[in-house]
């Protein structure tokens, strides 16, 4: 009885390990297994725009591949990858305040309160705007559920 018990304890304990990893896994919008089209995630917070990433500089990171123009930048993102990572996986934000999902346009981008967000087109971008603060909110209580559906 006791040997069931151990062992029922430790099927639970490793059942709860993987139910956080899953829990923990983003879902990040990528190309060809490259994420944000192959732009740099650190070079919109440093250099305040849309740089291309480099194939010498790149890491994995939640299963798909990070470009840097730098190898500062890579090491930037390596120490802190949630800090640079674009909200909503990298999808469009707008589309993501109407529960919906998009590819995201890293030439067309915002920071907000720290966070990244990718808009998918200019005219999105413009009614995004608009309204951003309301849509971020919007976003974040369709995400990540959107993904499910």
């Amino acid at each position: 009885m006791a040997l069931r018990l151990v062992l029922m304890s430790v099927a639970v304990f490793f059942l709860s390990l993987a139910g956080a990893a899953r829990a923990d896994m983003a879902v990040f919008s990528s190309q060809g297994g490259v994420a944000i089209g192959g732009y740099d995630a650190v070079a919109f917070f440093e250099h305040g725009a849309a740089e291309q990433g480099r194939r010498s500089n790149a890491v994995m990171w939640k299963g798909v591949v990070w470009r840097f123009a730098s190898a500062g930048n890579q090491a930037r993102f390596e120490s802190n990858p949630r800090a640079y990572a674009p909200a909503f996986g990298g999808y469009c934000a707008y589309a993501m305040s109407q529960g919906q999902v998009h590819s995201g346009d890293p030439r067309i981008w915002a920071i907000v309160d720290g966070e990244l967000f990718l808009l998918n087109n200019r005219r999105v971008h413009q009614l995004w705007q608009a309204d951003k603060v309301q849509m971020i909110a919007d976003g974040h209580s369709h995400w990540p559920a959107v993904l499910r559906r």
